[in-house]
């Protein structure tokens, strides 16, 4: 479980790598649109004396400036986490964006300024070149092109930057349509009013794509959640592992969301439990959520009277390095003892493995006051040897068909397979899988296991541990 987490982190650390990559050649292509646009307007502006497309040649220079911060800010948000940002450097790409917002509340007031101009002045009637159209016409073209490239860019790599200056560009469209509108009512009905009242549409749709982008990325400097929690504790509660979620919370921006969990355990859980755990809650929200970037998962011990006493001592015995199973609490005459078998090295002595125990008895027993007895069977550790002898592969085939030919004898209602054999250090370990009615209860399928397990041991002494897997039909 932990390679799988590790090669996913990998394999999610290359893909955002290209994507950055991918990213700054969006950027790149971008800004040698718009410096030739941003020349070309303001050339054509100062030629043909129309304040209109000059102003409109500022605007492109803006954006232009505004790629060549998105790059540096691309740049810096690739740089890996380090001592004094832990979080990584994701937050320069949102500063980015914030500014090409900035930007666009300039280009706002810009054109603010040049309408109270406009109606303060004069004005001399326009002479509008037909060369003058031709250019702004070409320009439009390359605006067009240049947000359909940027706004599927951002969709597919789900970039924010990408999507801010996706954006701006869109409002350069309606800036050139407009000057186009209005050059051509100068031109034909010599109405000097008309650029003036496309220029007011122009600063409304620029305010606009200002608002969008701002308020877009001051959600994620203010830690504004991307995901509700009640949707992260459904998708994580939905966990087999997973009884209950104390708190969920989400921040960063939708391409690198980081997500905190808390989750309720039961107190004796093991680390290597709760390892597990975590391990399936990040690759669920792994599979919910594509732009991912961490997940913290925090265990809080549930407050019950009810105590799974095979649990807690699963988990003393962990931390002696030992392992049980057959964990078993009954009333005895002077109060609840609680039976267990202990698997210790094979290798040991029997002082050392008495040893061992003896301090396992003491740790449940300080765990478990009411306990009053600790009973424990200490056996080996099961060791697999491999099996090269012929004789001993022959002897592994018999007590396979000797097993199946048992229980499908005496539970012929049951469908055993899977058998396999295997040596250990004093014996044979017996596995298999058996397939019982879907509607039949757990209990019930319990008491088969352990009838069929009893009989396998009275029949073939040979056998040390049987382990049966219970299966509805598929």
């Amino acid at each position: 479980m932990m390679l799988g987490g590790l090669i996913t982190r990998v394999v999610n650390a290359l893909s955002q790598s290209k994507s950055r990559d991918e990213v700054r050649q969006v950027l790149v292509i971008t800004l040698i649109l718009n410096i030739i646009v941003a020349v070309s307007k303001i050339v054509i502006g100062a030629w043909s004396g129309v304040l209109s497309i000059s102003a409109d040649g500022v605007n492109s220079l803006v954006d232009a400036s505004s790629n060549v911060i998105a790059l540096f800010a691309n740049r810096l948000a690739n740089r890996p986490p380090d001592a004094d940002h832990p979080y990584g450097h994701r937050r320069f790409e949102t500063i980015a964006a914030l500014l090409i917002g900035a930007f666009l509340l300039l280009t706002a007031f810009e054109l603010i300024s040049t309408v109270i101009e406009r109606l303060q002045g004069a004005g001399e009637p326009l002479e509008i070149a037909p060369l003058a159209f031709g250019v702004m016409v070409a320009t439009l073209v390359v605006n067009i092109f240049v947000n359909t490239y940027e706004t599927r860019a951002a969709s597919r790599l789900n970039s924010e930057l990408l999507s801010a200056d996706a954006a701006h560009t869109r409002s350069d469209i309606f800036v050139t349509i407009s000057v186009l509108v209005s050059m051509g009512l100068v031109a034909v009905f010599k109405w000097s009013w008309a650029d003036t009242a496309a220029t007011i549409v122009i600063i409304l749709f620029i305010l606009k794509a200002a608002w969008e982008v701002l308020s877009r990325t001051t959600r994620v400097l203010v830690d504004t959640a991307p995901f509700d929690p009640e949707q992260l504790t459904e998708w994580v509660q939905a966990l087999p592992s997973v009884e209950h979620v104390v708190r969920a919370r989400s921040r960063g921006s939708l391409d690198a969301v980081q997500v905190d969990i808390d989750v309720q355990v039961a107190p004796a859980m093991t680390a290597a439990q709760t390892q597990a755990i975590s391990s399936a809650i990040r690759a669920e929200l792994e599979q919910k959520i594509s732009g991912l970037a961490e997940v913290e998962v925090h265990f809080v011990p549930a407050e019950t009277d009810e105590i799974d006493y095979a649990l807690l001592t699963r988990a003393r015995a962990d931390a002696l390095g030992l392992a049980t199973h057959e964990v078993h609490l009954r009333e005895g005459q002077k109060g609840k003892v609680l039976e267990m078998h202990v698997e210790v090295p094979a290798g040991q002595t029997l002082e050392e493995a008495h040893q061992q125990v003896s301090q396992l008895e003491a740790d449940v027993c300080a765990h478990l006051p009411e306990v009053d007895e600790v009973i424990t069977h200490i056996e080996p550790a099961p060791s697999h040897v491999p099996v090269t002898d012929g004789d001993q592969r022959q002897q592994l085939t018999q007590l396979r068909t000797q097993a199946a030919e048992l229980l499908r004898s005496h539970f012929p209602q049951a469908d055993w397979h899977h058998f396999e054999v295997f040596p250990t250090l004093m014996g044979f370990t017996l596995t298999m899988h058996v397939t019982l009615p879907a509607q039949i209860t757990v209990e019930a399928a319990h008491q088969i296991a352990e009838s069929a397990e009893t009989l396998l041991r009275a029949q073939i002494p040979l056998l040390e541990r049987i382990t049966i897997h219970t299966e509805p039909p598929d």
